[in-house]
C-alpha cells in the first residue's frame, strides 16, 4: 500500500504543480485546504484550518510525509507550530517546508520593517518551528516566484505614476521548477536545510517593472522610492537573492512572453 503524502496549500500557486507531480510519481495525495474541494482517485481533499487548528489532527493522521506549502502575509509561524504539534502527536512524518531566500538574513525588527516585510519574519518563525519540532525535516528556500512578481508589477502599473522601490534586487523563479525540487525532496530522506534555489538572473525592481510595461503596451512614468529600514537595506544589498544558486531555467522574459503575450524588452541582469 502506497503511503499518503499530505500537502498543505495544495490548491495554491505551488501546490497546483506539486500535487500532479506526486501523483505522477505514484503517490496518493491528501490536500489540506480551508474550503471544501471534491476528492478524486488518488487525491483526497480534507478541510482543515491551520489558523484555528480545526481539523488538522485528522488531516495528518496516517501520512508519511507532509509538504507544508501553505503561506500567507501573517501567522505563518503559529500555523507551522499548529501543524508540528498535530504531526508530532500522530507519529513522526517527514516534514518538508518551503521558505524564502534571505529569511535568516533580512532583519525585521522595527515597526517600519514589520509593516512591509512581516511575512519574512513569519517565514523565519515557521522555519524555526520546523527545525525545532523533533520531526525529521527538510527546508528549501526559494527566491520570488514569477507569478508573485507579475502580480506586484501589474498592481504598480495601474497607478498613474508607477512606484518602484529603489535598488531592490529580485531573482524571479518559475514555480513549476521549485515544485519539481520539492517533490524530489519529499520522496527522499530528510536533509535539513538544503541549498537555496534561485532564478536564472537577478534584476533590479525598476527593470522588472519597465519590462512589464513594455510587454503590456503601457506607458507610465516610473518613480523610484527609497524605502527606509534595515529590511529594505538588506534587500538592496541582495539578501533576498541567491546568485550562486541561480539554478532556475525559465527567465522572466520567457515568462512575460507566455503570460502577457508580447515579448518584453531585455532588461539588465546583475
Amino acid at each position: 500500500m502506497t503511503a499518503t503524502i499530505l500537502v498543505t496549500g495544495g490548491t495554491g500557486t505551488l501546490g497546483r504543480h506539486v500535487v500532479p507531480l506526486l501523483r505522477a510519481a505514484g503517490r496518493d495525495v491528501r490536500v489540506l485546504s480551508r474550503t471544501p474541494h471534491e476528492s478524486r482517485p488518488g487525491i483526497e481533499h480534507v478541510t482543515a484550518d491551520l489558523g484555528t487548528g480545526e481539523g488538522v489532527a485528522a488531516a495528518v493522521t496516517g501520512v508519511e510525509t507532509i509538504l507544508h506549502l501553505a503561506g500567507s502575509n501573517k501567522g505563518d509561524g503559529d500555523k507551522a507550530r499548529t501543524l508540528v504539534e498535530a504531526a508530532s502527536a500522530a507519529g513522526s512524518p517527514h516534514l518538508v517546508y518551503i521558505s524564502v531566500v534571505g529569511a535568516d538574513r533580512i532583519p525585521v525588527t522595527t515597526g517600519v520593517d514589520r509593516a512591509a516585510f512581516g511575512y519574512i519574519a513569519e517565514k523565519r518563525a515557521a522555519e524555526l518551528a520546523v527545525e525545532q519540532s523533533g520531526l525529521p525535516w527538510t527546508t528549501l528556500r526559494a527566491t520570488q516566484f514569477h507569478d508573485l512578481v507579475l502580480t506586484l508589477v501589474e498592481a504598480l502599473a495601474k497607478l498613474p505614476v508607477a512606484p518602484s522601490f529603489s535598488g531592490y534586487r529580485i531573482q524571479p523563479i518559475e514555480a513549476a521548477e521549485v515544485a519539481e525540487r520539492l517533490v524530489e525532496l519529499a520522496l527522499s530522506e530528510p536533509a535539513g536545510l538544503v541549498p537555496d534555489m534561485g532564478g536564472p538572473r537577478v534584476y533590479e525592481m525598476r527593470d522588472l517593472l519597465r519590462s512589464y510595461l513594455v510587454a503590456a503596451g503601457r506607458r507610465r512614468p516610473i518613480l523610484s522610492i527609497r524605502q527606509p529600514g534595515g529590511a529594505a537595506r538588506a534587500l538592496r544589498d541582495g539578501a533576498g537573492t541567491a546568485p550562486d544558486r541561480a539554478v532556475g531555467r525559465r527567465t522572466w522574459e520567457e515568462f512575460l512572453t507566455d503570460r502577457v503575450g508580447v515579448a518584453g524588452r531585455a532588461v539588465r541582469s546583475r
